[in-house]
């Protein structure tokens, strides 16, 4: 072997151990890059990952995120490992510190983020519009008010109906970036038609009464109990007053009349209220309301299709823990009444 083929293969393998050192070092730096948590400013952020935003856009958006700090460590790791593929669409957040890995991997898992609003029961659309509104900001209450306004939702199971009033479901909903008002209005609605099911329909159309008279009357029972075994009761005393032709005399039934008019302030004790002439006031006007005064929960509901048996026609709040005093006759609910008066004077009424 001549002494310039020795230099030339001595120069070759420096050159062939400098490059195999460089590859490890350089793999090292890729595998030890995208394992290592990174703090980022964006934790608090929503990142989109668009629909067919492939490998290569996804690490440019997290890059441009802060979430990733150096993309190219990132898109060499995923190509190499075959780790790039099955990326899921969504939106994301994601905690600080974050490995690039850890956070690829929240995208193949498809861990979307979900913002959440939920709808008490006993709420009416007014309410409901400003919840929405306030906790979604996808549109005002008004514009939220409009899209209640359109009953055709619900006029297969209630074509009386006069808007989606008592048919928005009270549940929690999740919602993203890419959920619209109509969305939320729609799976509200769902979720009704989901927990009214096709026994509770049948149950009904036995008693006599319609989707829309169920929910009208539960809506009235969900605004008056306060305790849930009471509700049953309250069903009764409803019924029983229907058959003898009596006005139901619900009180919230006035109240939403007042927001109705636009005029309510939150002071029920006023007889403008209690004397309105309005067809949702069971004060002036006998039988249902046209149309539910709010949502009610499911318990309610069942209550209006199971109701408890007895010849009970009046109840008054009896001042401890929100529940009832039922009676059957007006002389024992004036006294029951007249309890009630003694404990608000004396500061014990609720």
């Amino acid at each position: 072997m001549s002494l310039s083929f020795r230099r030339i293969f001595r120069t070759t393998f420096r050159l062939l151990v400098l490059l195999i050192v460089a590859a490890v070092a350089f793999g090292y730096w890729v595998r030890r890059t995208v394992v290592t948590a990174y703090d980022h400013q964006s934790s608090d952020r929503i990142v989109t990952i668009d629909p067919g935003s492939g490998t290569q856009g996804i690490v440019t958006r997290l890059s441009d995120a802060g979430i990733v700090r150096h993309p190219i460590a990132l898109r060499i790791y995923l190509r190499v490992t075959g780790r790039g593929g099955n990326l899921k669409a969504g939106d994301y957040k994601f905690v600080s510190p974050i490995s690039p890995l850890q956070a690829i991997e929240k995208i193949r898992r498809g861990e979307v983020d979900l913002e959440r609003v939920t709808i008490p029961e006993g709420y009416n659309r007014f309410d409901i519009a400003q919840t929405l509104a306030e906790k979604t900001g996808k549109a005002s209450a008004e514009e939220f008010l409009k899209l209640m306004d359109d009953q055709t939702p619900i006029e297969r199971v209630a074509p009386t109906a006069r808007n989606l009033e008592g048919y928005l479901f009270p549940d929690t909903y999740n919602f993203n970036s890419k959920t619209t008002p109509a969305d939320l209005i729609r799976a509200m609605v769902t979720r009704f038609d989901e927990m009214f099911t096709p026994e509770m329909t049948a149950r009904a159309s036995q008693a006599g009464l319609t989707i829309n008279q169920v929910v009208t009357l539960a809506s009235i029972i969900e605004k008056e109990a306060k305790v849930p075994d009471e509700r049953p009761h309250m069903a009764s005393v409803f019924f029983n007053r229907l058959k003898k032709g009596m006005p139901l005399a619900s009180d919230p039934t006035f109240i939403y009349a007042a927001r109705l008019a636009g005029d309510y302030d939150g002071n029920p004790n006023q007889l403008k209220y209690r004397n309105r002439f309005s067809v949702y006031n069971t004060y002036t006007v006998s039988g249902l309301p046209p149309g539910p005064i709010a949502s009610p929960g499911l318990a309610s509901l069942e209550a209006v299709l199971n109701p408890d048996t007895t010849d009970d026609l009046y109840f008054v709040v009896n001042g401890t823990s929100g529940r009832h005093k039922f009676s059957r006759t007006a002389a024992e609910h004036e006294i029951a009444v007249e309890e009630y008066r003694k404990q608000q004077r004396a500061g014990g009424g609720r």
